[in-house]
């Protein structure tokens, strides 16, 4: 195991509800894409070989860290990983994204899918560990977030066999087939709490869980079909959780996950003052500079960041970070600049 962060952190403090004396900033998506240090690193490896690579996972963890100063590292890793770890034949094509080899679209394809122990997770992550291990020991008082995809996302890819903009299959077996589609789920819910552990265990010292197509569905449908499975995601792992995705402003409030989350992440679309109304006091939030902003005029940028700052005062606590991730054509450099910005503003 590596070593421990602070819990003086202000990451740490701001998940317990604490006011740090600087509101701490991180990056979704900050390892890597917009790093010219990380494009030459990758250089002649694939995605999933680099993060199952244990030294160049914790490089690329570390290089934003080193260079924007932000207050906590995230694992690099991919929403896919878990599921390779556990023998599934998934690639990422680069333009489109994962890609399986046998989609799970019937009852016997779940059954095929769901006699994989999740265990197997656990018992094949060494490289995530010592990947982890390698990042901890340099990062001291810093911590490390660990990274997870939610079980409807990692579901819908599985279904559809490759990304999907409406996730039409996903969705009606919801319907079609809710047995099958609740035994499905509840397996990649252990598969993403078992990952997540893994890494808590090897050192991270948060986690957070991506739902990146959350927004696909209904308010009815998320309650029903999703939220029961991310809670199960999170419930056996022994750090502070995060809980983010994208488009979720109809069923915000569903996203804190009956409590079990300690920050949920806002997507770009909300005021954070709004989203902390509908949170209520017992939640941190996260967000939500709109990453399209990245290539404004700096002076319009920092005065929307000023504003995402004063609007996150409504909450308990603020952790400041995008909307959703780094566009891969941003200038480092302007989010070094937010860095630091946010560092100087008054808390």
């Amino acid at each position: 195991m590596g070593d421990v962060a602070s819990p003086d952190a202000p990451l740490l403090r701001a998940l317990r509800g604490d006011r740090p004396d600087r509101t701490p900033v991180w990056f979704m998506r900050q390892a890597g894409r917009s790093l010219p240090e990380y494009r030459e690193l990758r250089v002649g490896t694939r995605m999933l070989d680099a993060c199952l690579t244990p030294d160049l996972a914790a490089e690329i963890t570390l290089q934003p860290v080193r260079r924007h100063g932000v207050d906590a590292g995230i694992f690099f890793s991919d929403i896919v990983i878990p599921l390779r770890l556990a023998g599934i034949d998934v690639e990422i094509e680069p333009g489109r994204g994962p890609v399986f080899a046998d989609p799970v679209r019937t009852a016997s394809d779940v059954a095929r899918v769901t006699a994989i122990d999740p265990a197997a997770v656990a018992e094949a992550a060494g490289p995530v560990r010592e990947a982890v291990r390698i990042v901890t020991d340099e990062l001291g008082d810093t911590p490390l977030i660990g990274f997870a995809g939610a079980p409807f996302t990692l579901a819908a890819y599985l279904v559809e066999g490759a990304p999907s903009k409406e996730h039409l299959r996903a969705r009606a077996m919801m319907h079609a087939d809710p047995a099958s589609w609740h035994r499905l789920a509840g397996w990649l819910a252990e598969v993403s709490g078992a990952f997540l552990q893994a890494q808590v265990r090897a050192g991270a010292s948060a986690v957070q869980l991506f739902d990146s197509w959350a927004g696909s569905l209904s308010a009815a449908d998320y309650r029903a079909y999703a939220a029961p499975h991310s809670r199960a995601a999170f419930e056996g792992v022994a750090a502070p959780r995060i809980h983010f995705g994208v488009g979720t402003g109809p069923f915000l409030a569903d996203m804190r996950l009956d409590g079990i989350a300690d920050a949920v992440g806002v997507d770009w679309r909300q005021p954070l003052d709004e989203a902390a109304a509908v949170l209520g006091e017992g939640t941190t939030v996260q967000g939500n500079i709109d990453p399209a902003l990245l290539s404004a005029p700096e002076e319009v940028l920092l005065a929307h960041v000023a504003d995402v700052l004063a609007r996150g005062r409504r909450a308990r606590a603020h952790i400041l970070n995008l909307g959703h991730g780094v566009p891969p054509d941003t200038d480092p450099d302007v989010l070094s600049r937010i860095v630091a910005f946010a560092h100087e503003e008054a808390v």
